[in-house]
């Protein structure tokens, strides 16, 4: 069995990705600011980033239990034991992932940091080739026509 049969990584790469983001966007505020829109558009952009964190617990959740019920591991970086389609993965092939970047921009919207977007969109770049590209290749190997047919279905993201 190849490595990538039995797990699509050594490190779970999305985890660190999303922290040094997170980590590397304050670092940069601090170095060096970048301006943010302000009042009263601000406020409503605060809101905004609440809504979307909410949305970050509701899909974190979601695809958490479904893993679980699913007896799968959440772990990035272990193989499936079962193809799950189903709760927020009916939705997004990666919804935990999903989460992670949405977790980015509702911090950027309510902390005002303006390093949170471009950060983020590069964590999602950098999850997509490390972690999401070889887990595809372990469901196609692992789970063949039934993955296929999934991944015709449902995006990659949303």
């Amino acid at each position: 069995m190849t490595e990538i049969q039995a797990r699509p990584n050594r490190l779970p790469w999305p985890p660190l990705i999303y922290l040094a983001a997170i980590a590397a966007s304050i670092v940069l505020h601090l170095a060096y600011p970048l301006p943010f829109i302000g009042p009263p558009l601000s406020d409503i952009l605060f809101a905004g980033g609440g809504l979307l964190i909410i949305g970050v617990v509701a899909i974190d959740v979601s695809a958490i239990r479904t893993l679980q019920r699913a007896k799968t591991t959440v772990m990035p970086h272990r193989g499936s034991e079962h193809l799950v389609t189903n709760g927020a993965f009916s939705f997004s092939r990666n919804p935990i992932y999903l989460a992670n970047t949405m977790l980015m921009f509702g911090a950027g919207l309510m902390s005002q940091i303006v390093w949170f977007f471009p950060l983020g969109l590069i964590a999602a770049f950098l999850t997509q080739k490390l972690a999401i590209e070889r887990e595809e290749r372990h469901l196609e190997i692992r789970f063949g026509k039934r993955y296929r047919d999934y991944a015709k279905r449902v995006r990659r993201w949303i």
